[in-house]
């Protein structure tokens, strides 16, 4: 079937590269996180990549480290010709970085060496960016400070939020790690060093993080709305019971004397006074509930619209 390949990722955003790569290639392992307890008190629950390794007949190896010997010792008996990443998430020491002769592949998904660590997608849609893409690196020791091999680049609709961006993404890295792998183990790509200048890095996203501060301006917090959604959700408080806000859209222009976090009736809508403009609200959900539209919301909680959200 062709070149050896070790693939390695662990959520959803991982299987598109993994199924696109298993039809060209041979994946003699994969290589993804533990099971891990879906929420408190339920069952273990396979990662993404796990659940879509097994119809496809791929060997599956979970470790709990990569820097255990017994495990690097077994990874360098598969004999991969090319290691190929896809948010794994966990940092893969030298002694595996060294094993296969063509590299580790790592399916990026921001422009590096922009954004770079564990938020590329939150990360770029923080900061408003209007454009993202995938990159395609050779790993190093480094923090996705590795050489580029590929980029492609992809518009950011005012519509989407970190959930719908990440699968589009998903799928642009898998068109763009088959059309660059080959090229590379052929010997027909110079890689190409980043520019540390430009770098930027994200981190991990907290709960706490997604907690609104209504008196920071509407745009800004369109921004965290939809780099939050669908994990962890940004988030604020009414009448003492958890509410999500899962989509909404800024108004810049709205100069009312409100105070931040009160709820009103703006142009028949539903919005909420910020910092500097309103921020309509689209969809919510409170602690316990489902989602729903705002609409539908205040028509069953009467007294939502004048009340003050963050007490």
């Amino acid at each position: 079937m062709g070149q050896r390949l070790i693939f390695m990722g662990t959520p959803q955003f991982a299987v598109p590269s993994l199924e696109a790569l298993a039809e060209r290639y041979e994946i003699v392992a994969v290589v993804t996180q533990p099971d891990r307890p879906a929420s408190r008190g339920r069952k273990l629950s396979a990662p993404a990549v796990k659940r879509a390794a097994d119809p496809l007949g791929l060997p599956v190896l979970q470790p709990a480290s990569l820097r255990q010997e017994e495990v690097v010792a077994h990874i360098r008996e598969l004999e991969p010709r090319a290691m190929v990443v896809a948010a794994y998430g966990k940092i893969l020491p030298p002694e595996v970085l060294d094993i296969p002769p063509a590299g580790v592949i790592n399916v990026h998904p921001s422009l590096l060496p922009k954004y770079r660590g564990a938020s590329p997608i939150a990360g770029a849609l923080l900061a408003g960016e209007e454009e993202t893409g995938v990159t395609i690196m050779l790993m190093d020791e480094g923090m996705d400070t590795g050489p580029i091999l590929a980029q492609t680049v992809i518009e950011i609709p005012p519509e989407d939020t970190a959930g719908s961006l990440e699968q589009r993404l998903a799928e642009l890295g898998a068109e763009l790690i088959v059309e660059t792998l080959p090229l590379w183990l052929e010997g027909r790509i110079d890689a190409q060093p980043q520019d540390e200048a430009m770098a930027t890095y994200t981190r991990p996203i907290s709960k706490e993080d997604a907690v609104i501060d209504w008196t920071l301006p509407a745009v800004e917090l369109w921004h965290r709305v939809r780099a939050y959604n669908p994990r962890p959700g940004a988030r604020t408080s009414w009448r003492g019971s958890l509410l999500k806000v899962l989509r909404a859209r800024p108004e810049a222009r709205w100069e009312g004397k409100e105070k931040p976090g009160r709820v009103l009736d703006l142009q028949s809508r539903v919005a909420v006074a910020t910092g500097d403009g309103a921020l309509f609200l689209e969809e919510v959900q409170l602690a316990g509930r489902r989602a729903m539209n705002t609409e539908a919301f205040v028509r069953g909680q009467s007294d939502f619209v004048g009340s003050l959200l963050g007490e």
